[in-house]
């Protein structure tokens, strides 16, 4: 069998690089096939063995484009977790500290303040851990408890004056480097990024409740 010299791309790592599959024919189309000479697999954005063997190639997906959209954002949501790992370190947050403060900083900000039992139920966490964590955010000022003011006996969860202030030093820059990307794209292309990220959202979440049985 034949071995045929091409270019591929690497995208575990982004960095192009030229390798030999050993491949009887390679046919450039616009369709992703994975190949692979032994090990470990190499990623061919425009490379298309004809035999399916085993140090060949085999398909990944028939539309390219959205196999793309798919690693993008799983790439996007590691970044983001690497990102939230890095701020809680520096302030020495708790992995489940981290995710209640976020929780509560979110529902927050848009309106819909959290109670402890909603805050525990979206952790996954039992009545007494979720007061262990309420407790220790309070201490710190990140989250603060309050009264309902239309159900006195409803106490609702918000920021603290102390989360507001390390969030900003620490994500301020963040937010600033993400309206120059939405500055390249205009009112059409938002909306359809708006659309799509909305819809996936929602499916993601419609999924988890059904295999978790958690309506929240």
């Amino acid at each position: 069998m034949s071995s045929t010299r091409v270019t591929v791309v690497c995208f575990a790592t982004h960095v192009p690089f030229s390798g030999v599959l050993n491949c009887s024919a390679v046919t450039i189309n616009d369709v992703r096939w994975h190949c692979r000479s032994g090990s470990p697999f190499w990623s061919g954005s425009r490379n298309q063995c004809s035999l399916d063997r085993r140090d060949g190639c085999y398909r990944r997906g028939v539309n390219a484009d959205r196999d793309e959209l798919v690693r993008l954002l799983q790439a996007y949501a590691g970044e983001a977790e690497r990102l939230s790992q890095v701020f809680a370190e520096r302030h020495a947050l708790h992995a489940t500290d981290l995710a209640a403060l976020l929780a509560v900083m979110q529902a927050d900000r848009a309106g819909d303040p959290l109670t402890p039992g909603r805050l525990g139920r979206h952790l996954g966490l039992s009545s007494g851990a979720t007061t262990a964590v309420v407790d220790r955010l309070e201490r710190a000022d990140h989250v603060r408890r309050a009264r309902d003011d239309r159900d006195r006996r409803r106490i609702t969860l918000h920021y603290g004056a102390a989360a507001d202030q390390v969030a900003s030093a620490f994500f301020g820059p963040l937010g600033a480097r993400m309206e120059e990307v939405l500055a390249g794209y205009d009112a059409a292309e938002l909306a359809a990024a708006r659309r799509f990220l909305g819809d996936a959202t929602e499916m993601v979440r419609d999924y988890r409740q059904a295999v978790t049985g958690d309506p929240v």
